[in-house]
């Protein structure tokens, strides 16, 4: 043991309970399964790992073992690619897609986190070094908020207002307010839908809002939360029950349509407000400059 044991050893130990206070399951169910958490973890603990040694080679003026962080880099690029391609096999088998834009915004996610995991563990170590055990506890604490901060993300709340509207017919057209929603024809598909058929209406609250909501993969993502919360009335083979979402092309409102096994508007406006707002999905045309 050297003056450096406790340090690494307390980095480490933050880091690594770091990653296990990240690595939550919601209403999502993702993870559940419990090799892919042991996955994340073991991830995690390499992540703190590399955070804790960096200060002391530094120190130590041990230059070469700084380039492990870049090796790092690359393997925990490697997790957002196992993410991607273990979310886009298991997507083909959901009733409700998450869709590709929601499996890329998971994957960068479950990425960052190791990377917040090291940076966690880097000032840990290092206010172990400089000051004391105290002081880098009250570091480690401030580390771990913040990392609970950047991995929370912006959700649909903030961005529109939800209003339930009762889903219609006009003819063979299904309708969700004024907005068209898909033509079924059969009477008795017709019964079915309107039985267990809830609409939502969402405002955006400004302009910018209008180009993320119109984004089709935030919309597969509020179909999917949805029907994963509150279950989905349909089977293969039947296209007249799928949840649907449709713009307005006048003002940019969105209809959502879905079909749930628990009919109940509260719970529903909660879950669509929950859904997270994709950085892929977000778009800033106010922002947008025109060069004369």
């Amino acid at each position: 043991m050297n003056e450096y044991t406790y340090p690494i050893l307390l980095g480490l130990i933050v880091g690594t309970a770091t990653r296990i206070y990240m690595l939550r399951t919601d209403y999502r169910q993702y993870p559940t399964y419990l090799h892919g958490k042991i996955i994340h973890i073991a991830l995690g603990f390499i992540a703190a790992g590399l955070g804790s040694v960096a200060i002391p080679s530094i120190m130590e003026e041990d230059f070469t073992a700084i380039t492990f962080l870049t090796v790092a880099a690359s393997q925990f690029r490697e997790v957002r690619n196992m993410e991607r391609n273990t979310l886009t096999e298991l997507d083909s088998f959901e009733m409700v897609p998450r869709g590709r834009t929601y499996i890329e915004g998971i994957a960068i996610a479950f990425e960052s986190r190791n990377y917040l995991v090291m940076f966690t563990a880097l000032v840990s170590t290092l206010a172990y070094l400089v000051f004391n055990l105290w002081v880098s506890i009250i570091v480690a604490t401030i580390a771990i908020i913040l990392s609970k901060v950047m991995m929370s993300g912006g959700k649909l709340s903030d961005i529109v207002d939800i209003e339930y509207v009762e889903p219609h017919f006009e003819d063979a057209g299904l309708y969700v307010d004024n907005i068209y929603i898909m033509n079924i024809g059969l009477p008795e598909r017709q019964k079915e839908v309107l039985k267990y058929g809830m609409g939502f209406i969402l405002k955006p609250k400004n302009f910018n809002v209008r180009t993320t909501i119109a984004n089709l993969g935030q919309r597969q993502a509020i179909l999917h939360d949805v029907s994963t919360a509150m279950g989905v009335f349909r089977d293969s083979g039947t296209p007249a029950l799928v949840p649907l979402a449709k713009r307005d092309l006048d003002d940019g409102r969105v209809a959502v349509f879905i079909l749930p096994q628990e009919r109940n508007i509260k719970r529903a406006i909660d879950v669509i407000g929950e859904v997270p707002t994709l950085e892929n999905a977000i778009k800033m045309p106010s922002e947008v400059h025109a060069e004369s």
